[in-house]
């Protein structure tokens, strides 16, 4: 009988090696679920925090009424915080811009690179040197040797593309994702 007591002493110190690494296996992996829902928690509103803000989601487009602008006039609009440059060109502002031997250029890219409409130029209208805001929107201002636009911080010349021609500025007004979604409807972003 002390065997018989023996054996069944040993075998449930043998069950419970067994049920002490199953309970031990559990123990880790509920510590570690707790652990991982914890640092999710504590993580999300600094990951969230990374998202744009409803402002700056609200701007990611924009629809313009391009219907009241004249052939010659232009206007800004804002757009990500940034002035939009749309201006209805006239036949030679076109044909100045086609005119352009790109080689020449500093930064080289072609008028019909520039546009979806050869009468419509939309571009961002921050010089690219340092930020400035360039003159050239109203009739009065100055246009630069070129008929586009000046910026008045450093001397950038910009022409009727808005590509550089002259003064320190390395690339051309950058132009926006946009599309045309009528004759005289165009969204931005």
């Amino acid at each position: 009988m002390s065997t018989h007591t023996a054996n069944h002493s040993n075998k449930e110190s043998g069950d419970d090696k067994e049920s002490g690494t199953t309970r031990r296996d559990f123990l880790y992996l509920t510590a570690g679920a707790f652990g991982a829902v914890g640092t999710g928690i504590f993580a999300w509103p600094f990951i969230d925090s990374m998202n744009p803000a409803a402002d700056t989601l609200a701007m990611a487009t924009t629809e313009v009424d391009l219907a009241p602008v004249e052939v010659g006039q232009a206007i800004t609009i804002t757009w990500r915080g940034k002035p939009v440059f749309i201006r209805h060109r006239t036949p030679q502002d076109i044909a100045d811009a086609e005119a352009v031997d790109v080689s020449t250029l500093r930064d080289k890219e072609t008028d019909e690179a520039r546009v979806q409409k050869p009468e419509w130029l939309v571009m961002v209208g921050v010089c690219t040197h340092l930020g400035c805001v360039p003159l050239g929107q109203k009739t009065v201002e100055p246009k630069g040797d070129f008929g586009g636009w000046f910026c008045p911080c450093h001397g950038s010349h910009y022409d009727s593309s808005g590509r550089i021609r002259k003064g320190p500025a390395p690339k051309n007004l950058p132009v926006p994702e946009y599309k045309f979604l009528s004759d005289t409807l165009v969204r931005i972003g």
